[in-house]
């Protein structure tokens, strides 16, 4: 298998592109359901503070990734295996669910393009390599955090965590930085935002961002080191601005409005994935190449 992608990239690509649909079909129901989750944790928690001391522990209804079954959130329809083929069903479905017609959203195959399309541009681009697995479980953990935040301003420590963790995993065999970069990278990162985030607190009196936003630095600092931070910073904050003035021209959205960070952060980590090299040396070089 590795000889045949070696030999043919476009069968490799080709491969990825089907892999990213299924996994984006998967990150759909990660993107859905793990804010749900977090949202029975904490009702679940505030029920126990709530409760007597000998009080029974309340029965929550089981509901994670795999329990219950897809369904139609308007009609309770079950989604077959038929319908759940990723972009196709929804083609052959018209958008719309079997059972009440209800229009079907969208975003749901454009994140399963999104993920296919980027896994394959994150694979070929490293080659059939370790580094090219570690570039696309990156992928995909940015995609998921980017519409969990998008949709709900948080940033799940289930999530930015273990990728925290899985970046100093990669490199103990320097598989982007060396071990001693991305550990410095981890912990810089978590402090820069920090430090921001208690400096706009104590001039304003408001909070400018979340903790999950320091965990996410701290997470792609680990990946690539300390010297990729200033890139990361300055492409979150371009795309932030660009995307946030864009929203307010044509949602007529309020430029006051909170925004969340994490989304341009998560744009921010995956071009410098593909071009950290580049954008490094742009930043520390004034531009030469």
């Amino acid at each position: 298998m590795i000889e045949l992608f070696l030999d043919n990239p476009a069968i490799f690509g080709g491969f990825l592109f089907a892999l990213g649909l299924l996994v984006g079909s998967f990150l759909n129901v990660v993107i859905h359901r793990i804010p749900k989750m977090m949202e029975q944790q904490f009702r679940q928690e505030c029920q126990l503070i709530d409760a007597p001391i000998d009080a029974p522990m309340p029965q929550a209804t089981c509901y994670n990734l795999i329990v219950p079954r897809s369904a139609c959130p308007s009609c309770g329809h079950a989604i077959s295996v038929l319908e759940n083929i990723p972009v196709i069903s929804y083609l052959i479905l018209k958008g719309r669910c079997r059972g009440c017609k209800i229009r079907i959203s969208p975003r749901y195959p454009l994140v399963e393009l999104l993920c296919a399309t980027l896994t394959a541009v994150a694979g070929l681009h490293f080659g059939v390599t370790i580094t090219a697995i570690a570039a696309i479980l990156l992928t995909w953990f940015l995609i998921a955090l980017v519409f969990i935040d998008a949709d709900t301003y948080l940033l799940p420590d289930s999530i930015t965590l273990p990728l925290l963790w899985l970046g100093l995993l990669f490199n103990l065999n320097n598989v982007f930085v060396p071990l001693d970069q991305a550990v410095i990278g981890a912990v810089a990162g978590y402090l820069v935002l920090w430090s921001v985030y208690w400096i706009f607190k104590l001039i304003t009196g408001k909070e400018g961002m979340g903790y999950g936003d320091f965990k996410l630095l701290a997470a792609l600092g680990a990946w690539f080191g300390w010297q990729a931070l200033p890139s990361v910073i300055l492409l979150s904050s371009i795309s932030g601005a660009v995307i946030g003035i864009a929203l307010a021209i044509l949602a007529k959205r309020g430029m006051g409005k909170p925004m969340p960070f994490g989304p341009y952060l998560g744009i921010a980590g995956w071009l410098t994935l593909i071009f950290g090299t580049t954008l490094q040396q742009m930043i520390f070089n004034g531009g030469a190449i």
